[in-house]
């Protein structure tokens, strides 16, 4: 891909290491592995996988820029949500994937603010690179911040994941004149490639049989990650809310007949690329979000379904249009126009205000939140 900027040497040096050590598994198990465990390898290898090594993810030198990057006043609204919440908890913010700290930073100012009291702000995330630039950007706030490797026992307080559930690995389905089957990859001369196999798991054969779009040669993502995580959270949840923000669609959307060759798409320094196998650990790989499938597995596992909306309409929901009033000088120009600019990117119907979703999730607290006063559409899921 000759138009894409070429990597470092040291990088490609990362890169090459890894796609050795995915061939080296592959090998071991008798030529195949499912596309979730290549997915998985290719993200969070310990040390060379694209959110385990040291590669720049985020901003304009990265690969991406996320909503809380690229405005204030995403947290600035979410912020308003959450001291809707805290209060009705133990207090404690819990976010998974924290990207920079950015929203963590603002959200913690924002509620101070507010006059809402936070008893702690608890991270967990899998990136040692990430962490650092957590600890540089949320350097005023340690006293309340806290790293954990890994889920906690129990829950009790708001739990945050934004952009979380599109880059856990997914499963690759090809749906075949003989049926559903599992799609794997092996390596062909030097070089990873596509391969199918039977669908071995029971879950992942009924997900596909469900779901079959009845057109030969259709594929598409299932997640089982995305739910087993949303069952773990609940699990672990004794009392409060879960707020889910990601870009997906409800089921009926995310499996239609012109959606055919799904939705797997790699990122790679501000570039969309097409090809999963492209610089493994270099690029970021993700999926969009099945949100039928997040909110049944809540649902089962005991949670209540709050909403599920656009982005737009939960920052609206969260006063977003009266904090612009409050907060920015129509006549200061530059600073205006750069802040109305990147607003308008997280709520434009041809950007990130209709492309990304909001679920909400409760235990315990009450039922009517701010952000899905109005146009909830849980009825589409």
């Amino acid at each position: 891909m000759t138009h894409l900027p070429a990597p470092a040497p040291e990088a490609l040096a990362v890169s090459r290491q890894l796609s050795q050590k995915i061939a080296d598994e592959i090998a071991a198990r008798d030529g195949w592995i499912p596309f979730s465990r290549f997915m998985e390898l290719a993200l969070y290898a310990p040390g060379l996988g694209y959110y385990a090594a040291g590669s720049r993810k985020f901003g304009e030198a990265g690969d991406f820029v996320t909503a809380p990057e690229m405005s204030p006043f995403f947290a600035a609204c979410l912020a308003r949500q959450l001291a809707e919440l805290l209060p009705q908890t133990d207090g404690v913010i819990y976010e998974f994937g924290a990207g920079t700290g950015r929203l963590a930073a603002d959200l913690i100012a924002e509620l101070k603010a507010l006059g809402v009291a936070v008893k702690g702000y608890k991270i967990v995330d899998l990136s040692p690179e990430l962490i650092e630039r957590q600890r540089d950007t949320l350097a005023d706030h340690l006293d309340l911040v806290e790293w954990l490797a890994e889920l906690p026992d129990a829950i009790d307080g708001v739990v945050i994941g934004n952009e979380l559930l599109d880059a856990m690995p997914c499963e690759l389905i090809h749906w075949s004149d003989a049926g559903p089957l599992r799609r794997g990859v092996t390596v062909e001369h030097g070089a990873f490639a596509f391969a199918d196999r039977e669908i071995d798991d029971a879950r992942l054969a009924e997900l596909a049989r469900r779901y079959d779009p009845r057109l030969p040669g259709y594929v598409s993502e299932i997640s089982l990650a995305n739910r087993g995580f949303v069952r773990d959270l609940a699990a672990r949840l004794s009392r409060g809310a879960i707020l889910l923000i990601d870009y997906g669609y409800g089921e009926r959307e995310y499996y239609l007949p012109e959606r055919r060759m799904g939705t797997l798409i790699g990122h790679y320094r501000h570039h969309t690329v097409h090809d999963p196998f492209y610089l493994p650990g270099l690029m970021d790989l993700t999926c969009h979000v099945d949100f039928t499938a997040i909110a049944e597995t809540g649902l089962e596992a005991g949670l209540d379904l709050i909403g599920y909306l656009n982005q737009a309409q939960f920052l609206v929901n969260c006063g977003l249009t009266g904090l612009l009033a409050e907060r920015l000088d129509a006549a200061d120009t530059v600073p205006y126009a750069r802040a109305v600019s990147a607003v308008q990117k997280l709520v434009s119907p041809t950007e990130m205000g209709e492309f990304f979703k909001v679920i909400g999730f409760g235990r315990g607290v009450a039922i009517d939140w701010l952000g899905f006063a109005d146009g909830d559409r849980c009825h589409t899921l």
